[in-house]
């Protein structure tokens, strides 16, 4: 955040860095910045370990910041994928199927009823030791593997949790953001697609779309509902063979897409925080639907990895878009609305957002699933798909890029490589096989000893024979 043309004024963080587990270092520093601000400001946690931080040391912090109050510790318990699947299972949420291995032969024996892959994670990934080779999700492709993951349970520092896989492939990926007022009333909501990822199928955003699902977002809200949540979230759903949204991974803090969820008047989730805490009304959400969010870099090498463009390619159900649901309770995903008292704004700082990690795969899901579509569906107008939010992250991140250059050029070798050597792209023949014959310097051949014979159809199929001179 060094560069940014909304950054006022930037604040050192705790020095050693941030203890979830001893967050009076973060205490001590908010107050410093406090002193320097010299009145309350709004205070949004960016990343999972400063929402847990935040949220235990609020009460601290009355009268200095403007947070969010979240009951009983609650971002440490969503954050927790044992606990947030005890209550996705308690409030019948959908959640892929999850065991938690007492035992390395209890985790071997679930590996092989879940189905071999198995996604395995640590229920608190933020506990996870720095230089451990610890991940906070495996695919795991054994049984063995499973029962050498419980093993470092106590190096972990968190229990370890198998989960059926859930293939990805296209309309697979989902997820949604809310900021919620007191009681988990949302004020503003949507739900987008994942069109891209980087790494591909199983990281972060690169190009996600704005689309209303009614499945998504009635999950969403109830989930909300029911735990009281006040502030901002981000969750991960995958949708499975019988095409049912599972919620993957719960986030309580912004996304790093957040601001693909921007109506025509450029509130966001952020925003629409900052004015329900400052007493201020938030206007009713104008448009939306259809948004496109890319982050350039990581899309280009997404979409070089992965051989394909969304944005230019005919996936299937690109434009459709599911109407919101509309009920008492659950309100409506393209942008629930709530009010409060008039107030004047204060100062407030932030950070940057990170992607959460999913439970997915290397491989892709194949065709998609079946299933119809819940809710009636729309299909959006011609200047609802063109707004495009972009982020260029290569300047802070150069990783990618450079990725991205070494990609683009280990294809254009490889083709160049090909060409020099007279392959054929793919490199086999399905009907007809080619044979380059050499140049004939008599005439006592027949023309027809030159030709290639008609290949017999019901020969398997070879790679292309090549004849050098």
């Amino acid at each position: 955040m060094g560069r940014s043309r909304y950054l006022h004024a930037l604040h050192p963080g705790p020095d050693g860095g941030l203890d979830p587990e001893a967050p009076e270092t973060l205490l001590e520093c908010l107050v410093g910045v406090s002193e320097r601000i010299g009145r309350p400001a709004v205070l949004v946690a960016m990343d999972d370990l400063s929402a847990i931080a935040v949220a235990r040391i609020a009460p601290m912090l009355d009268g200095r910041f403007r947070i969010p109050h979240q009951p009983d510790g609650l971002p440490a318990r969503v954050a927790d994928k044992a606990e947030l699947s005890r209550l996705c299972a308690r409030w019948d949420v959908p959640h892929p199927e999850t065991v938690i291995p007492a035992s390395g032969a209890e985790a071997a024996e679930a590996a092989w009823r879940l189905g071999l892959p198995v996604v395995a994670k640590w229920s608190r990934p933020w506990l996870l030791p720095a230089g451990a080779g610890l991940r906070s999700t495996t695919l795991v492709h054994c049984a063995a593997e499973a029962r050498r993951l419980y093993e470092r349970t106590q190096e972990a520092g968190s229990r370890l949790l198998l989960q059926r896989f859930l293939p990805a492939g296209t309309d697979t990926d989902w997820f949604f953001h809310g900021a919620f007022g007191r009681g988990g009333h949302p004020l503003l909501a949507g739900s987008g697609r994942k069109e891209l990822s980087w790494p591909v199928r199983t990281g972060l955003t690169a190009v996600g779309r704005w689309l209303p699902d009614p499945a998504v977002e009635e999950a969403a809200l109830r989930l909300a509902r029911r735990l009281g949540y006040q502030g901002i979230l981000d969750l991960d759903f995958r949708r499975d063979e019988n095409g049912c949204f599972r919620l993957v991974d719960f986030n309580p803090r912004p996304g790093a897409q957040f601001r693909l969820f921007t109506d025509a008047g450029g509130l966001d989730v952020v925003q629409a925080m900052y004015l329900d805490l400052t007493g201020q009304r938030v206007p009713e959400p104008s448009g939306g639907p259809g948004r496109v969010f890319v982050a350039e870099n990581y899309a280009l090498l997404a979409a070089v990895r992965g051989r394909q463009l969304p944005w230019r390619s005919g996936s299937v159900g690109r434009d459709a878009v599911p109407a919101p649901a509309r009920s008492p309770e659950a309100g409506s995903g393209s942008g629930p609305i709530g009010t409060g008292g008039e107030g004047s704004g204060v100062e407030g700082s932030g950070g940057e957002g990170s992607g959460g990690e999913r439970a997915g795969g290397e491989r892709a899901g194949g065709p998609r699933p079946g299933g119809p579509r819940p809710g009636p569906v729309r299909v959006a107008p011609r200047a609802e798909r063109g707004r495009v939010e972009a982020a260029w992250f290569a300047a802070d991140d150069p990783l990618p890029f450079l990725a991205m250059l070494a990609a683009f050029l280990g294809r254009g070798a490889g083709k160049g490589a090909r060409a020099l050597r007279g392959v054929p792209a793919h490199g086999r023949r399905t009907a007809r096989a080619v044979v380059r014959a050499p140049r004939q310097r008599g005439r006592d051949l027949p023309p027809s000893s030159t030709q290639a014979a008609p290949a017999n159809p019901a020969a398997p199929a070879e790679p292309d024979e090549l004849v050098t001179r």
